[in-house]
């Protein structure tokens, strides 16, 4: 009988971080349901490392599960993730109880699930389509849970914005529309911006999280007609 763990000698540098991906989404979930705060900074931790697992994989190669384990991965820290961190947010401050289903819980729970949903379809059809393409269609899940991390801690906590923010979301997810991948230059600069908003969300009046919020608004809305297109 073989006890040798399978993974041994299959997984790379890149996967390894992708799986820590994977397992902060996971501490985020739990995190949202007492301290949104740290739940909003675990997402963007998580963001980074997304980033980081492909510049890893550049340099030291990729291997067959790669492509697989980094779509899993998300949907645990940009789709799971950040759907339980609105949804307790929304939960906690309007007092809602899921033993008594009345439609302000049923809506509350409902669009934070199709969120989920939306991540699922959006991250299968990049897997699928887009994975060699230096576009993608539709907004990309990192993108749309560093957009709600960011806003939280910028200091947007009203539930009703962050539930609507979630449902449009859940549309933008699933459009055609295209988004032209990052340079380097620029998510090199995303990242420190990131990095800075998870150690240090209320220095400078909260300077950090809302220039990333600037800054992922801008590509949200902008990217698909003015950033280049990388060849």
């Amino acid at each position: 009988m073989q006890l040798r763990p399978r993974f041994l000698g299959r997984l790379g540098a890149a996967d390894v971080v992708t799986v820590a991906n994977a397992a902060l989404g996971f501490a985020a979930a739990v995190a949202a349901t007492t301290d949104p705060g740290l739940a909003a900074r675990l997402i963007l931790l998580a963001a980074i490392a997304d980033g980081l697992d492909g510049v890893l994989a550049r340099v030291h190669g990729s291997t067959q599960v790669g492509e697989y384990v980094d779509s899993l991965a998300d949907v645990a820290s940009f789709g799971v993730a950040p759907a339980v961190f609105v949804y307790a947010i929304a939960r906690r401050a309007w007092g809602l109880d899921l033993g008594v289903l009345s439609a302000p819980e049923v809506v509350t729970l409902a669009v934070p699930a199709l969120y989920v949903a939306a991540a699922v379809v959006r991250l299968g059809m990049y897997t699928a389509y887009d994975l060699d393409d230096r576009t993608t269609r539709g907004v990309q899940t990192t993108l749309a849970a560093t957009v709600l991390a960011a806003a939280y801690l910028s200091g947007v906590t009203d539930p009703a914005l962050l539930l609507g923010a979630t449902g449009v979301f859940v549309y933008l997810m699933i459009t055609s529309i295209e988004y032209p991948e990052l340079s380097e230059r620029d998510a090199l600069a995303m990242g420190v911006v990131q990095f800075g908003a998870v150690l240090a969300p209320l220095a400078f009046a909260r300077a950090l999280p809302r220039t990333l919020l600037a800054a992922a608004l801008a590509y949200l809305l902008l990217a698909p007609m003015l950033y280049p297109r990388a060849r």
